[in-house]
């Protein structure tokens, strides 16, 4: 696995990628509520609908993950003369991406998927479509468009859905095209044939696609490593990448480089989409110049979110900031602002974990601070600890206070195992920063039981508990600093 330091520090690279993706367009549909009943109609469970949601499916998601991640996206694909096209249309352009590469074709009605989904189930797809391959009118109308926008972008992603869009004609002039051009391709295969995709600089099967293309299975790493050089070898690639689920991901170059990025274990909700993530990210790598294995490695990262939601979702730059800074011990624990906070607390509710909030002054780092927080982490899968800043701590302690510095305060407490990230708040009660948190547990000392839990009823009206911690006696900042000035409060009790 890929130092996680360095990877970051790819994710502050200036350079703003631009790509092109050309494939299959289809507009995804979620009707989502509850079943409490069966019909009395058929035996089957009725789906009380609270709500549907439109988003962007296929070749649309792929260019959605780029362009939250901040890539400049151009489109290119096939809609039909409709309102779902519409609708896709203006999904597009509400996320920035570039939509003068549509095609609409009359003849041919907008891919719509719609999904029933109680919980995080799917209970049905039902898919509007006409999978077939586009006339010569509108396969010209592709070619001429990705022709024109080729000078201007550092990579192209080819979307195959196998819904028509990328023919035999489309798929030989596109790769033409970008090999003259210098471009490199980037390929989300489908069906067996990968032969079609001859000339393209790597593509990115899953093991079952590969063992498909290949006619073999591929039980293991070694399998995958012969696989995947074969795949090279078929379709004339410069690299194979191979995602392996659970597995993670493995890539070959038609030079021998290599290697295996593991996933880290977390509960799966959803692999709709995952694919998509993987293209994305590494087209947008590629295109910026990195290397292939900081690009598999950052993609394997974002797949590892995007798993943990339901349906098609893009990452954002700062989950996956998150999630490297949660690799990298201690001081990438600390959070310097709300976005790197909601961040990290989506990245913790997609992996299904019980989130625990606590807060107060550390000014002088002391064995009952050490227990308290063990105490608070013990209710929880993760503990995050908000930490009054200077002027917060002067106001509420004294001119002077604090002793230590907001930054050696986060930076101690950050360096405690128990403590999984920290954030200052400048306010006089942590009211406010409670309320962005909205943890699943709120932990404070016992001695606040008379004095009221600042937060209480937030945390309580969302859901969660508020738990009082037991104190060690004779043990505080305020004592200790009596003592070291000679004073009788500072006696051992």
């Amino acid at each position: 696995m890929m130092d996680p330091e360095r990877l970051e520090a790819l994710l502050d690279d200036p350079r703003r990628a631009r790509v092109l993706i050309v494939g299959d367009l289809m507009l995804d549909r979620y009707v989502t509520g509850e079943v409490t009943r069966i019909s009395p109609e058929a035996p089957i469970p009725v789906l009380a609908a609270k709500r549907a949601e439109e988003k962007l499916g296929g070749a649309g998601n792929v260019a959605l993950n780029l362009a939250v991640m901040g890539a400049e996206v151009e489109l290119v694909g096939v809609v039909g003369d409709d309102g779902w096209g519409r609708a896709l249309r203006a999904l597009l352009e509400e996320a920035g991406i570039g939509t003068s590469g549509l095609v609409v074709d009359a003849a041919r009605p907008t891919s719509l998927k719609t999904r029933m989904v109680s919980g995080v189930q799917q209970m049905l797809r039902v898919d509007w479509e006409e999978a077939r391959a586009l006339d010569a009118a509108a396969s010209a109308a592709v070619v001429e468009k990705v022709e024109a926008m080729l000078a201007s972008v550092g990579a192209i992603v080819l979307s195959d859905y196998g819904k028509g869009v990328l023919t035999p004609s489309v798929l030989e002039a596109v790769l033409v095209s970008a090999r003259l051009a210098g471009v490199p391709v980037l390929v989300d295969p489908k069906g067996s044939d990968y032969t079609r995709y001859k000339g393209a600089t790597l593509i990115t099967p899953n093991r079952k696609e590969a063992e498909e293309a290949l006619g073999r299975k591929l039980p293991d790493l070694a399998a995958v490593e012969e696989g995947a050089g074969d795949l090279i070898d078929l379709a004339g690639l410069d690299a194979a990448v191979i995602t392996l689920g659970a597995q993670g991901i493995y890539y070959r170059t038609k030079d021998g480089e290599s290697g295996h990025e593991p996933t880290k274990a977390r509960a799966v909700f959803d692999v709709t989409g995952a694919g998509d993530t993987v293209v994305a990210h590494l087209a947008l790598h590629v295109a910026a110049g990195h290397p292939l294995a900081a690009a598999v490695a950052l993609a394997n990262q974002a797949a590892g979110i995007v798993v943990g939601r339901l349906g098609t979702n893009a990452v954002e730059r700062e989950e996956l900031r998150a999630t490297l800074r949660q690799q990298m011990h201690h001081h990438g624990k600390v959070l310097h602002s709300d976005e790197e906070l909601h961040a990290l607390l989506n990245v913790w509710r997609a992996e299904g974990k019980r989130i625990v909030f606590t807060n107060g002054c550390f000014d002088v780092l002391h064995v009952g601070h050490a227990t308290y927080l063990r105490f608070a982490r013990s209710r929880g899968d993760a503990l995050i600890v908000g930490v009054n800043d200077d002027d917060s701590v002067r106001r509420l302690k004294g001119p002077e206070r604090p002793v230590n510095p907001i930054e050696d305060r986060l930076e101690l407490l950050a360096a405690l195992e128990m403590v999984d990230a920290v954030i200052a708040f400048g306010e006089d009660t942590p009211a406010k920063i409670v309320e962005r948190v909205t943890p699943d547990v709120l932990v404070k000392g016992e001695d606040w039981a008379e004095k009221g839990v600042v937060g209480r009823e937030w945390v309580e009206k969302h859901g969660g508990q508020v738990v009082l911690a037991p104190l060690v006696p004779g043990r505080s900042t305020t004592n200790i600093l009596a003592r070291a000035k000679g004073g009788e409060s500072g006696a051992p009790r």
